[in-house]
């Protein structure tokens, strides 16, 4: 068990170590009274169709005295499961016999209100059917065979599902299906703990983007991958028998899947690989993988261990090197290459894998050479795949671990120690549940509908789900921050010195902070920055100590940490406003905050990462006003300069907070008076071009979408463009031309795109011409049109979630709360735009804030009433469209009272103070 649970977490293990864990916990069949027609004797009881025992031929089933006559009788049973109360169910999930003599053919589900479901064409090998329908309220089920084949009839198991109206927790509320027909490699992880090193998940698509990793199309299984971030894979194994040759890779040893029996939540997987009819449960701690396979035919049983695959458009396993330290354990490391998106060229990955039983034999091929090797102890090289050799009996299990470490062998094992020493694969899952509903359950929602709440907790998890901790347990971290030689593609890639470093430590041993791996801060001031702030104040504080450390090791603040060094993906220094948006919440904790500007200004000078670390372009941006050729990086680096002003302005840093605050109108330079947005500059002053919906010269985006990206001096650009009515005017043209098209364009195509990043403000920009009301209409636009799916094809606008980032732009629009100024102003504000839902709790962290909690309610709220008609916050009258963080930090009340038509009233009058500022 792990080390560090405490004793509440504990006892809720007490609580439900006794429920079955291979369904969902919203299987509610365990719970039931069960009786049926007959029983054929107590093995096959009718207790065993809720008993966890899935598809074993003889083992865990329930079946009929199955007398028959000559002249062709055969006993049609029934079965029935009654609770003590009315239950909400939607989904029941029969599993036939395993035996190919005795099968139910088809079966009639009676309800306890006396409607009926029929069921035909049962698979007969014990693989799951689902049946789903509109939710209904029963007191019990009868499930009636109504036709079959062979004599001694029933059901291997029957799982019967909560709809989501009765969800108790907030993991069953998470569909890890939305949108993973057109998302990334990272989208879908289901073994995983928040920010967790080990990031699990089955393989079904061999590529990183659109539509790689899990793809929900897919129908089978590549094998299971144990690494999974923005551009590193890595350990793939895959439970198979003696039948398969490994040396034949994948294609060998896939395997057929199917969603009906299949459960997918934060923290745990459950599947059913067909080709051998072997049941994979998955679970995991933040740097241990947790398998338990279960297979319900007898089988000379091997464990396949993939060490030399890659994934394409990600990254490639090379020089492997394994050793088996006895007949339950191996140990090794890898070396991750070949990354697509840059990054150090060599990051080695240890390991170290446990079973629960000793295996017969370690066996290893070469896909590269189909070279075996028998009962190996040791071998290297490259396109290595190993086997772990059982021979077991039907319904036998055999359970794995996998712990990583990106510094030793030695922390692997340690890592593998302190988190999960147990083999009690239900007591890591409950845990694993436990911390995913704490983390989820810190923004509690009431009303919209029940699409609108699995959405909000999906966008969620992706808000906790993309980045990861690169530290070990003892706080041994990876430093490759020394960059040798640049190289490749926009010189991203380079050869990295390393070193292992350890994360200062408290007076008391703990950690002060982790050490990170992420995907790019690329203008998340609009998106995580805001919502972490609110409900996870701890990671604006963590991150940020991590971002600052990595200047620390190698001078450059990171645009996108990587294993311990840079990854010069997108552009600017967006971890100026990450760190600035933290500091002017009050939120550094765990690094000194004079220090963290310092590093800040540092990088936004020549040889900071505000150009990669290249001195040319930031020299001329800080003389002539404007980045050469480029519109988009100039409003960028605008924007970071307003943050690094406004820290230094809190920081008493007053020469420091002119400079920057001059630099944050460069963007006036790109201004054109004839179309009225901002244009790309050439070197020589010229406009690269007059086509406002061209990308050429901005940074995936254009005119159209990125001009109102100045969201720091949005008042300027209200001047400049006419005044209030003309920009709101030109701003809502946008919206028009884009509301077709679902607010959705590819890169640098579009009025309007919140399929990205640059356009992530857009909306709510209106409140700061005057009318607070556009702004209220079209963030509920938006919300619906582009974020408002929640099919495997639709809910994140197609092409750049980027790890939770549109994401938390959809939760935001959710809650009601914005704020254009990335949280970065002297004093921060939120913007109130119209919540989709009846109530919103968010639950404060104490260390970081006085209240605790903040609470939003909307009366007179539906889909037509998303106007704003009046405003309370703590019982005092609201005119204003925004009230200040210090509100939010102590706690309270916003009460809004909501109607179908705009009041052109409310929300007009004063502008917040940054908007003041000279």
């Amino acid at each position: 068990m792990c080390k560090y649970l405490q004793i509440g977490i504990v006892i809720f293990f007490l609580l439900t170590c006794s429920l079955p864990s291979f369904a969902s916990s919203d299987n509610i069949a365990p719970k039931a009274k069960i009786s049926a027609s007959t029983e054929l004797g107590m093995s096959y009881a009718a207790g065993n169709v809720a008993d966890r025992i899935v598809g074993v031929d003889g083992l865990g089933e329930w079946a009929c005295e199955g007398q028959t006559a000559d002249w062709g009788y055969i006993r049609l049973p029934w079965v029935q499961l009654e609770w003590d109360s009315a239950q909400l169910i939607d989904k029941i999930v029969l599993f036939d016999r395993a035996s190919l003599v005795h099968n139910i053919s088809s079966a009639k589900i009676v309800f306890s209100d006396g409607t009926t479901e029929s069921i035909h064409q049962i698979p007969a090998d014990g693989v799951g059917i689902a049946v789903r329908f509109a939710a209904r309220r029963t007191k019990w089920i009868r499930i009636i065979a109504t036709d079959g084949i062979g004599r001694d009839l029933g059901f291997s198991e029957i799982e019967v599902y909560l709809s989501s109206l009765q969800f108790t927790d907030y993991v069953a509320q998470v569909d890890p299906y939305i949108e993973t027909t057109r998302g990334r490699y990272e989208y879908f992880i289901t073994g995983s703990m928040p920010f967790g090193m080990i990031t699990a998940a089955p393989l079904t698509r061999n590529k990183h983007q659109f539509g790689g990793g899990y793809n929900y199309n897919d129908k089978e299984i590549l094998g299971f991958q144990q690494i999974h971030t923005w551009m590193m894979s890595g350990i793939e194994i895959m439970p198979a028998t003696t039948a398969q040759y490994p040396a034949d890779g994948r294609q060998a040893w896939k395997s057929a899947f199917s969603h009906d029996d299949e459960i997918v939540q934060p923290g745990y997987h459950r599947v059913l690989l067909q080709q051998n009819k072997i049941w994979v449960e998955q679970t995991a701690t933040d740097r241990v993988s947790f398998y338990k396979f279960r297979y319900t035919r007898s089988s000379n049983a091997r464990i396949i261990m993939d060490m030399g695959s890659s994934v394409i458009n990600c990254s490639t396993m090379e020089d492997a090197e394994v050793r088996k330290v006895n007949d339950r354990e191996i140990e090794g490391v890898f070396h991750s290459r070949k990354r697509f998106w840059g990054g150090p060229s060599d990051i080695p990955v240890f390991f170290v894998i446990q079973f629960d039983k000793p295996f017969k034999s370690l066996d290893a091929w070469s896909t590269s050479k189909t070279v075996q090797k028998e009962n190996v102890n040791d071998i290297k090289g490259d396109s290595i795949v190993l086997g772990a050799e059982y021979n077991l009996n039907a319904g036998e299990i055999v359970q794995m671990k996998i712990a990583i470490s990106y510094t030793s062998i030695e922390n692997a094992r340690n890592n593998l120690n302190e988190e999960c020493t147990t083999w009690n694969f239900d007591e890591v899952r409950n845990h694993s549940k436990t911390v995913w509903n704490n983390w989820l359950g810190r923004i509690a929602v009431k009303g919209g509908s029940q699409q609108q709440r699995t959405k909000f907790y999906t966008d969620l998890w992706h808000v906790l789900l993309g980045r990861q901790k690169i530290n070990d347990v003892s706080g041994d971290y990876p430093d490759r921050t020394e960059i040798i030689k640049r190289f490749g593609r926009r010189d991203a890639h380079y050869d990295a010195g390393f070193k292992i470093k350890t994360v200062p430590k408290l007076s008391d041993g703990k950690l002060k902070f982790n050490m990170y791996l992420s995907d790019a801060f690329w203008l998340t001031q609009w998106n995580i920055n805001l919502l972490w702030s609110m409900a996870w104040p701890e990671l604006m504080d963590d991150f940020s100590a991590s971002l600052i450390e990595y200047a620390n090791n190698g001078n450059l603040l990171p645009r996108g940490p990587f294993a311990g060094g840079y990854s010069f993906i997108m552009t600017g220094n967006p971890a100026a406003n990450f760190i600035s948006s933290t500091h002017m919440k009050g939120l550094i904790k765990k690094t000194n905050p004079l220090h963290a500007f310092n590093m800040v200004k540092q990088n936004q000078m020549p040889g900071g990462m505000l150009d990669g670390g290249n001195k040319p372009n930031v020299a001329f941006y800080i003389e002539k006003g404007w980045w050469p050729g480029n519109a988009g990086i100039t409003i960028e680096a605008s924007f970071q300069d307003f943050g690094t002003a406004q820290m230094a302005a809190k920081l008493g840093r007053t020469e420091d907070y002119q400079y920057f605050k001059k630099r944050s109108h460069n963007w006036e330079s790109c201004f054109d008076t004839v179309s009225k947005l901002i244009l790309p500059k050439n070197k020589d002053g010229k406009f690269l071009h007059n086509d406002p919906l061209s990308g050429v010269g901005w940074v995936e985006s254009n005119a159209w979408q990125a001009t109102w990206g100045v969201s720091h001096d949005i008042t300027k650009l209200v001047k400049l463009m006419g005044g209030k009515d003309s920009f709101c005017n030109r701003l809502n043209y946008a919206f028009e031309q884009a509301k077709p098209f679902d607010f959705v364009a590819s890169y640098g195509n579009g009025y309007v795109s919140y399929a990205n990043q640059p356009g992530c403000s857009n909306a709510h920009v209106f409140s700061y011409a005057g009318k607070p009301w556009l702004t209220q209409y079209w963030v509920r636009q938006v919300q619906r049109q582009t974020y408002g799916g929640t099919t495997p094809d639709l809910g994140y606008g197609g092409h750049d979630e980027d790890e939770g980032q549109m994401g938390a732009v959809s939760a935001l629009m959710s809650i009601g709360l914005f704020d254009i100024m990335g949280g970065e102003a002297q004093q921060p504000v939120y913007e109130i735009t119209s919540p989709i839902f009846d109530e919103v709790v968010i639950t404060l962290n104490k260390n970081y804030y006085k209240g605790e909690k903040f609470v939003i309610r909307c009366f007179n709220n539906s889909t037509a009433n998303c106007y704003i008609q009046s405003a309370t916050l703590n019982g005092k009258k609201l005119n204003a469209f925004w009230f200040p963080h210090e509100s939010f930090a102590s706690g309270g009340y916003l009460n809004l009272w909501m109607g179908p038509k705009p009041n052109k009233h409310w929300g007009t009058g004063q502008l917040p103070p940054a908007c003041n500022q000279p």
